[in-house]
């Protein structure tokens, strides 16, 4: 629902709104929020809501705790798994510190940052999410288990597909709160699926998301359900991978339709992806988790392109005619902060355009099953968290594009995970306990 300040609080009077929930992503992605009653709205919108940013990980030390929450109007949605009488909404919201600035870890005004650069350069970026979840069932006590809902595989119906319904339930519950699904399905995994998503500008596609995961796990619990977006909770099955789409369009004209070939703008922004892939894959990639995905199954590991095969972290896809519309990121998993990452891709590419960096040559052969000789030649992704982090760390790039403050918060939390597991007795209790149930 986009709309205005007044056209807000005249929707929360007439619709027998009782519960107002103010939204926000920590700087790991992690949603929180507090809820407000309406009388309180009014005040929300001129003042802000106050919270103890201190007890956030990540955010402020208690000497400098005060941060306010300040609701965008344009993010108003209905919660639909709620009560119809006394109905409950949710914004999403921008933070700020008690003066009236911008708090520098907030992932939404990081984002805005990064289209505003695009605006101001000529390209509107538009995103979609494709992003895979497994299904496990619960013990008798309601804790999660490592049971697959069912043993179905890639497209697979009912009855091997057990979860027609609970993914049926997310695609309308998400449809009434104004996203659009365009494809669901089964996956390879046993209770592994996708849901596939419309594209939209940047800012409102990582709200998207962020109200996806939500939906998904919320469904999930109320079907008897866990839902884990954990990148590889099987050891022996496919990983949960989020592929992210990018459409950039200049004056009206797609840069990678009708021909990627002659589009040397589009081509530079591909490029500047690929440049700095391995300064983001702490981001794309932050849990030690996400590092037993990577280079298995379908899941890149090499730092190259392509049109069509599937080993590649960036495919330019080519639709009928063999002309391609978007870039297709392969590499992320869907543990982001969706703010942070989507804007580093933005910047990336924009690098990209202005330095009219060459695109090397596709990448047309199958390393996964390729001899070393052939993949030789070809750099690869951090191996570790601890890997990604170092790359981070020495990146001019990501210094630039994300505040140092938060930074500094965000690779010292990676850095005690990784520590925490590499240290551990049984590295797989610890990384279950520290992970699954979050994730």
């Amino acid at each position: 629902m986009d709309a205005t300040m007044s056209e807000v609080v005249q929707f929360i009077q007439e619709n027998d709104v009782k519960f107002i929930r103010l939204a926000f992503c920590d700087i790991f992605g992690t949603q929180k929020n507090i809820a407000i009653m309406p009388t309180e709205l009014e005040r929300a919108f001129e003042r802000g809501i106050h919270f103890n940013a201190s007890s956030l990980r990540g955010f402020l030390n208690v000497d400098a705790s005060d941060l306010l929450l300040f609701p965008d109007p344009a993010t108003l949605s209905v919660l639909p798994w709620r009560p119809a009488q006394g109905r409950v909404v949710r914004f999403y919201c921008d933070i700020r510190y008690p003066d009236g600035t911008p708090f520098e870890g907030d992932g939404r005004r990081l984002l805005r940052e990064a289209s505003r650069r695009a605006r101001r350069a000529g390209y509107a970026i538009s995103m979609g999410t494709a992003s895979e979840f497994y299904l496990f069932e619960l013990d008798e006590r309601g804790n999660p288990t490592a049971i697959p809902h069912d043993h179905g595989e890639y497209f697979d119906v009912a009855p091997l597909d057990k979860a027609e319904n609970v993914r049926r339930q997310i695609c309308l519950t998400l449809e009434e709160m104004g996203i659009q699904p365009e494809s669901s399905h089964h996956e390879q995994g046993p209770g592994q699926h996708e849901i596939d998503f419309r594209y939209a500008e940047a800012l409102e596609a990582a709200d998207n998301f962020v109200t996806f995961k939500w939906v998904v796990k919320s469904m999930a619990s109320s079907s008897g359900l866990f839902a884990s977006f954990l990148p590889k909770p099987l050891p022996s099955a496919p990983g949960s991978g989020l592929h992210l789409s990018l459409s950039v369009v200049k004056d009206g004209a797609n840069l990678f339709h009708p021909s990627f070939e002659d589009s040397a703008e589009g081509r530079s922004f591909v490029a500047g992806i690929l440049r700095r892939a391995a300064e983001l894959t702490v981001f794309g990639n932050p849990l030690t988790n996400s590092y037993q995905r990577l280079g298995e199954f379908d899941a890149p590991r090499y730092i190259t392109w392509s049109h069509q095969n599937r080993a590649p972290l960036v495919s330019v896809p080519l639709a009928s005619g063999g002309q391609a519309n978007r870039m297709k990121v392969r590499a992320l998993d869907g543990c982001i902060n969706p703010y942070m990452v989507f804007s580093l891709l933005i910047h990336a590419g924009l690098d990209g355009i202005e330095q009219r960096l060459p695109l090397a040559p596709a990448c047309d052969e199958n390393l996964f099953t390729a001899p070393e000789t052939a993949r030789a030649p070809y750099e690869s992704l951090p191996a570790s968290l601890c890997d990604a982090i170092r790359c981070a760390e020495q990146s001019d790039f990501i210094a630039r594009c994300i505040p140092a403050r938060t930074l500094s918060a965000f690779f010292a939390a990676k850095q005690a995970e990784h520590d925490r597991i590499a240290l551990a007795d049984d590295r797989t209790a610890a990384e279950r306990a520290l992970y699954f149930e979050r994730y």
